[in-house]
């Protein structure tokens, strides 16, 4: 069980940008990784955390104006948010930095430079669209307009959600500013670019190497065999960032300097400290550098940083380590329906360990999306820590604490001690592995046989006859040795638990020394460790947030030409208003599309004959509200396949859009089926 020689490692998570709240998705990679850090520092070895908010963009500086704010004090204000949520769920960073710091400033220019002066910057010029009225240049979720591929209205600047095409922002039909509703132009700038396409055969190797995941290997060859593009590393003005040196009125886009922010937070903390920046990120040091990242980023960990770092003459991580997204009762997180669930409203109702150990029972060392289930949560937690684990220490302490506090001298079966100790090593490389949810499983099961020795050895009954009563101590003091090792194994899951556990056991629980059972031992009185979840604050904190989130969206501003009146359609004869046949038609069913912001998927009976319709109405109704209800609908338009499925007509709405949105409602007394005139 001993640690034989201590490693040096430097472990990241991605940074969370500064422009809102965490959320209960931000919380699974922080939770992630702070568990595994925890476990190879109880293993003895030294393992530093260190993180930063991303905090540059357009998204920030629009973000700020909105607010009447500097974008500094913007940043500043996110950032003692976030760390106060992370402080609240136990992730113990050794340094939280922010990337619009000095070291980050000062490390971006020097790998600037080095990349520059190696021949692997490139500078031409392109043409963007750009807003006339906020005078910048248009990102492409800054821009919207139509389809050019299914005619679909208020689609974003690079892909449709009706069709699923893909496109250029210069493709769109009516192309408008989603910030200020303007129309775009056309505008010529001079940019920067990084030659990722030099790379191509250190990346092949690289990414071949054991580095990474075999599914994001295979992905990310996929995009080398495609083969690469250079990147673009620059952003005109106005932008809130770093100006590129010698470049007056260009900036470096964010993309470049957040993952150097992991170079400048870990500098910010030698700064501090006697540690050595050259001994974790100068080529050929023997420590160890580990990311942990969603699998949305692996382009840029996996193909852009690598490749600076080799440009810039540092060395390139380990191993990235990549997990899937969060679902929500196996859904996305979703704010029309509540799921999207931010860190404070989750810590207003529920204890931070509840989630923490949740999320390592589903964890593995794959890259599945993870669902967070609120109804398994409940009776998961209740189940394993309340039911099982906690409960080894509250049944067995008081056949101890009636006497003398001491635990017998000797263990009363040895066999089930020893299996607790061989299961040590299992459960260590699990967690090493990142297979928490195997790990988890071990320590269940270590659960199980012990509750289910006591119960079978029945002290209860031994403790109520004087010649027994021995015996009911030396089984209790047997589960409670048994309880100290399980959450010797919890530790880096529940980090608060194990204090009082260790309170109540009278000792430190130390994983990296080899393990002997507490014997003669004194234990205080039992405390409650951990409450029950209550399921009533699981639905406060789902509506609370629904509260919230609607709040905002109330207060929300609209961009100033955002509900113009739209130009009349070209003109159409009263023959071809003829063509169409509006019925009445009943909302037999209603549900969300997977994956669609807008959609909802209805089951429309037209008297006697069933329709599929997919409507872009989701921002205005959910789908309970809208089953039973009578609408009009176009029953003779053709049927369209689009990305989510077949629509075989059309509802009619009215409104200038989002929740100001409403189908129409044919008077009472219409019945489905009945044509309207």
């Amino acid at each position: 069980m001993s640690v034989a020689t201590p490693r040096k490692i430097l472990v990241t998570s991605a940074l969370p940008y500064a422009n809102g709240s965490l959320h209960l998705g931000h919380l699974l990679e922080t939770i992630q990784t702070d568990i595994w850090v925890r476990f190879q520092n109880t293993r003895g070895h030294n393992c530093l955390y260190v993180c930063a908010d991303d905090a540059h963009g357009t998204a920030i500086m629009l973000k700020a104006e909105q607010q009447g704010i500097s974008a500094e004090q913007l940043i500043d204000n996110v950032r003692n948010e976030h760390k106060a949520d992370f402080d609240d769920f136990l992730i113990k960073f050794d340094n939280f930095h922010s990337t619009h710091s000095d070291e980050n400033k000062e490390i971006s220019e020097l790998i600037y430079s080095r990349l520059k002066n190696n021949g692997h910057i490139a500078e031409r010029s392109i043409t963007q669209l750009f807003d006339p009225e906020k005078q910048l240049f248009l990102a492409d979720r800054y821009i919207k307009g139509t389809c050019p591929k299914c005619k679909t209205d208020d689609q974003y600047g690079d892909n449709c959600e009706a069709c699923g095409a893909t496109y250029s922002p210069a493709d769109l039909l009516n192309p408008r500013s989603a910030l200020s509703g303007a129309t775009p132009i056309e505008k010529d700038s001079v940019h920067y670019f990084f030659k990722l396409p030099e790379f191509e055969a250190m990346l092949k190797d690289w990414t071949t190497a054991g580095s990474l995941q075999p599914q994001i290997a295979n992905k990310l060859n996929e995009w080398l065999e495609a083969g690469l593009q250079e990147w673009d590393i620059s952003r005109d003005a106005p932008y809130f960032g770093f100006e590129i040196p010698d470049a007056p009125g260009k900036y470096f886009y964010v993309w470049l300097d957040a993952p150097i922010g992991y170079m400048a937070s870990f500098k910010n903390l030698c700064e501090r400290t006697e540690l050595s920046f050259d001994d974790y990120w100068a080529k050929g040091s023997d420590a160890e550098l580990f990311h942990f990242i969603g699998k949305d980023i692996i382009n840029f960990h996996g193909l852009f940083w690598p490749a600076m770092l080799e440009s810039a003459e540092f060395r390139k991580p380990t191993a990235i380590y990549v997990h899937g997204f969060l679902t929500v009762d196996g859904k996305k997180m979703s704010k029309s329906r509540g799921t999207f669930i931010t860190a404070r409203n989750y810590l207003k109702q529920l204890d931070a360990e509840y989630l923490r150990y949740y999320f390592a029972a589903k964890l593995t060392a794959n890259v599945d999306d993870i669902d967070l289930n609120l109804e398994d949560f409940v009776q998961k937690v209740n189940s394993d820590l309340v039911g099982k684990v906690i409960n080894i220490a509250s049944r067995s302490a008081k056949f101890i604490t009636k006497g003398d506090s001491l635990l017998s001298a000797e263990l009363a079966n040895a066999e089930l001690w020893q299996q607790g100790i061989d299961a040590g090593n299992q459960i260590a490389n699990y967690y090493e592995e990142r297979d928490y949810s195997k790990a988890m499983r071990e320590v269940m099961a270590l659960a199980d046989a012990t509750n289910e020795y006591f119960d079978a050895a029945e002290p209860w009954k031994l403790a109520k006859q004087e010649d027994t009563a021995a015996q009911a101590v030396a089984i209790s003091s047997q589960c409670i040795n048994m309880f100290a090792q399980i959450m010797t194994y919890l530790a880096p899951v529940l980090p608060e638990t194990v204090i009082k556990a260790e309170a109540f056991l009278n000792t430190s629980l130390v994983w990296n020394k080899e393990p002997t059972p507490l014997r003669s031992h004194e234990i205080n009185k039992f405390k409650a460790m951990m409450s029950r979840v209550d399921s009533d604050k699981v639905d406060a904190m789902v509506e609370a947030q629904k509260a919230e989130l609607a709040s905002e969206a109330k207060a929300a501003p609209v961009p100033a030409k955002a509900t113009a009146i739209e130009p009349i359609a070209a003109e159409i004869t009263f023959e071809d208003f003829a063509k169409i046949d509006l019925r009445i038609a009943k909302i037999v069913h209603a549900e969300y599309v997977d994956k669609a912001d807008k959609l909802l998927q209805l089951q429309l009976d037209i008297g006697g004959d069933q329709r599929q319709v997919l409507a872009g109405i989701r921002s205005a109704y959910e789908p309970n509200q809208l089953i039973g209800k009578l609408t009009v609908m176009v029953a003779n338009l053709k049927p369209r396949k689009m990305r989510f499925g077949i629509s075989e007509g059309m509802v009619l709405a009215a409104g200038p859009g989002g929740k100001d949105l409403w189908i129409l409602e044919p008077h009472a007394g219409a019945q489905a089926g009945m044509r309207v005139n």
